[in-house]
This record gives structure tokens, sequence and C-alpha cells, in this order.
């Protein structure tokens, strides 16, 4: 079994890192990474942050990927924020839709659904039932914002659907598992939209012009820092499970297909 697993940025995957060996790999500036759990092959994907980012990525995935070599499962993860008060800060979630707004005017928004069986398995881990995830195209900084989006979804990113959608394509089965970096009635510290590079990542040196711009900023966006990497150490701590469980799933169907032939 091949499983894809997919972050925005190196951040979200960093905690993951840290309890297990991986193997780089470079494909065409695409950032890489295998590991083994039970019968299962995991590849780790840096999409980059936005729908955007993450579909390129993605069709790079697929030109990599021959025939015989498409993902059997791809698991869309890293953080999220909370457009209601049930998602607490550090919750790992496990939606059953995906829902993006068209950018056409009078087109409506596009919805996705996740593989039952594999948001079962999420939701028997300890997932949180959130329903609906809100993928957008802007980091929302402000409550208001998120407010205004609520009666949409429950959560909010910038990548799943597209991952989705792509993953769908190939004739992999998807899930989101994602953890919850802020709450819904809170002010991000700065205005992360203005501090990613054209490589779609966080770029340091912007988010220190934001910080030169108004250094009242830095304490809020040090607890900030410390919540989302909390989130991270909670989300990697439950792929770590979920995977196992996922590799002992397939491998009791190897074995119920063995005895029945």
């Amino acid at each position: 079994m091949r499983v894809l697993v997919t972050f925005a940025v190196e951040a979200e995957f960093a905690a993951w890192r840290r309890l297990r060996a991986f193997n780089l790999i470079d494909y065409q500036g695409l950032k890489l990474r295998k590991t083994a759990i039970g019968p299962a092959e995991v590849t780790v994907l840096i999409t980059g942050v936005g729908s955007e980012a993450a579909a390129q990525a993605m069709d790079l995935m697929m030109r990599m990927a021959d025939k015989d070599q498409y993902f059997d499962v791809c698991v869309s993860s890293g953080l999220a924020g909370a457009l209601c008060d049930t998602l607490n800060v550090g919750d790992v979630i496990a939606p059953k839709e995906l829902i993006v707004e068209l950018k056409h005017a009078g087109q409506g928004a596009e919805r996705l659904e996740v593989d039952t069986e594999l948001r079962e398995l999420a939701l028997g881990r300890g997932a949180k039932n959130a329903n609906c995830l809100f993928t957008t195209d802007e980091i929302l900084v402000k409550a208001s914002q998120k407010k205004s989006c609520a009666s949409r979804a429950q959560s909010v990113d910038m990548e799943s659907f597209e991952v989705v959608k792509a993953a769908s394509a190939w004739g992999a089965r998807s899930v989101v598992i994602r953890a919850i970096s802020d709450a819904a009635t809170e002010d991000l510290p700065i205005n992360f939209n203005l501090t990613l590079s054209d490589k779609k990542e966080v770029s340091l040196s912007k988010v220190l012009m934001q910080i030169a711009k108004n250094p009242l900023v830095l304490p809020a966006l040090i607890r900030f820092g410390g919540q989302s990497k909390r989130a991270g150490a909670l989300l990697a701590e439950f792929l770590e499970k979920y995977l196992k469980d996922l590799a002992g799933l397939e491998s009791t169907k190897q074995v119920s297909e063995a005895s029945a032939r």
C-alpha cells in the first residue's frame, strides 16, 4: 500500500520528522521524504501554501508516478483554523466534506467528500467530527473574517480541497487530518498573507518586516508560535498512530484475501 501525506510547510511536518526517520528524495524541486510503516510505503510531500501551490505540487507528483505507482491513499494534513467555538487549539479534526468557493461570480461553491472508511478510522482514533472544512485562497487573519465564514464550515485551510481533488483524479482514497492552530475568536498576530515568498513558503525576512512595523505584536506572535508548535506535536502523534492503524488494517485485509483463495 502506498500512502501520500501532504503538508503545506516544513514547520507543520517538523514534529512528525522528529518521531521517526525519513529518507530525503529530490524530484524537480519537490520536497519528498519516505518511510515505511508496516506494509505501508509512506511519502511526505510539502506542497507550499495555498490552493495553487497544492495543485501544482500534486500535478508534479502525478507526473512522477507511473501507472503502476499511483498512491492508494492520500492524507491531506497540517494545521487548520477553527471557524466555530466547539473546536479548540490542538484538536485533531477529520472533516467529512470539503468546500471551496469558485472564483467566478454566480458559480457558487464546489464540494467534495473524503473516503468514509478512512475518516471513520480517524474518528475511532479520537479525531473530532468536524463535518465541513472550507479551503480558501487567503489566510483568515481576523476573528471577524472567521465569523463571516462560519456558516460554510467548522474549520478552514488553504490546500485540502486541491489535494483531495487531485488524489481523487488518480483514483486514490483520501482523508483530511489536521490540527487546529487558532481558535475562531482569535486574531492572528500578524497578516501572514504578507509573509509568503514566491515559493509559497513563509519568509522569515517578511515576518521580521511585519514585526519591525509593529514591535508590539512580538509577544502575541511568540504565543501563536508556541500553540502552533503544540498543535503540530499533537498532530504528529495522531498521524503516527493512525498510519499504524491503517497499515494494520491493510495487513488484515491481505491475510483475509489470502485465506479466501
